[in-house]
């Protein structure tokens, strides 16, 4: 770990202590439950088991809106540094009131995440709420980053594949979350592929430039979900669950696409102030977390 990084670890631990106290009200959360296995999907575009995406988006917003006033303002003011923007897809129904698969861990984890970034790189100008956007939604080319979880169960429809594609090739810089398996693996790879025809995916070694941006992460670890945390078991899949970081190359060589297998960032944000969620865990996975926004900002 850099000089830099060990000085901002201890920050993290500093911060993950009294994050619950700095929160001023307790959000509505779900406790994470081990996927169910996603059917692959082998002919065709499945069709979508959840409302329209962009009419949830549009609903969603409206909502926010209402419940946070100070969201509103922060909305007009677009031009910010940096917004923590999470991708609305189809896909099977989630765990939070009823949303997609999209939604799981929203909005605590997103808001927790930010909660530490603004206090670790104050020099970047962040958007401190929640912003979820849909595929389809045309303002999703506003924010150069992207973060997209529970991907074993989505079902991609036409407008989705072509709004992700034109994010991407356009420079967007898409993150990848939270899912387990093989089987949930060759649904990601599906659609992806639908996404992206002509690339490929492939292992990122740990000596490439994303892992060492701010902090030097040497190796990859299992982030798990809070209820396993507490049994002691990190993993969510039958049989090996290694977790591994993969990626997807842009015509220049530089990843576009980050892909985390058998592994939930998410989870460790969403739970980081727990005292019973492993602390080397939640610190990985913000330290993970910002040398990607570190990369795709700067790529």
């Amino acid at each position: 770990m850099t000089r830099t990084g060990l000085t901002v670890v201890s920050s993290i631990a500093v911060v993950l202590a009294v994050i619950a106290v700095a929160l001023a009200t307790e959000l509505p959360t779900r406790e994470s439950a081990a996927p169910e296995r996603a059917p692959v999907a082998d002919t065709g575009i499945a069709p979508p088991l959840d409302d329209p995406p962009l009419e949830e988006a549009r609903r969603l917003r409206e909502a926010l809106l209402e419940r946070e006033p100070a969201l509103a303002q922060a909305m007009t003011e677009w031009g910010r540094d940096f917004y923590f923007t999470r991708a609305i897809y189809s896909g099977r129904r989630g765990y939070w009131r009823g949303r997609g698969s999209w939604s799981t861990d929203f909005p605590k984890a997103d808001r927790q995440f930010l909660f530490i970034l603004n206090r670790l790189l104050q020099l970047l100008d962040l958007h401190e709420w929640e912003n979820p956007v849909s595929l389809a939604d045309p303002e999703l080319r506003r924010f150069p980053f992207l973060y997209m979880l529970e991907v074993g169960r989505m079902r991609l429809t036409e407008p989705e594949i072509l709004g992700l594609r034109n994010y991407l090739e356009a420079g967007g810089f898409l993150v990848v979350d939270d899912f387990w398996g093989e089987d949930e693996w060759a649904n990601f790879e599906y659609f992806m592929s639908l996404v992206l025809p002509n690339r490929h995916i492939e292992e990122i070694p740990t000596d490439h430039p994303i892992f060492h941006q701010f902090y030097d992460i040497e190796e990859i670890l299992t982030v798990p979900s809070i209820n396993n945390a507490m049994r002691g078991w990190y993993e969510e899949c039958w049989g090996p669950c290694v977790p591994k970081i993969y990626g997807i190359l842009d015509d220049r060589g530089e990843i576009m696409v980050v892909i985390n297998h058998n592994t939930d960032l998410g989870d460790a944000w969403e739970w980081s102030e727990n005292p019973y969620y492993p602390i080397d865990r939640s610190t990985y996975a913000y330290e993970l977390a910002i040398n990607y926004i570190i990369y795709g900002l700067s790529h």
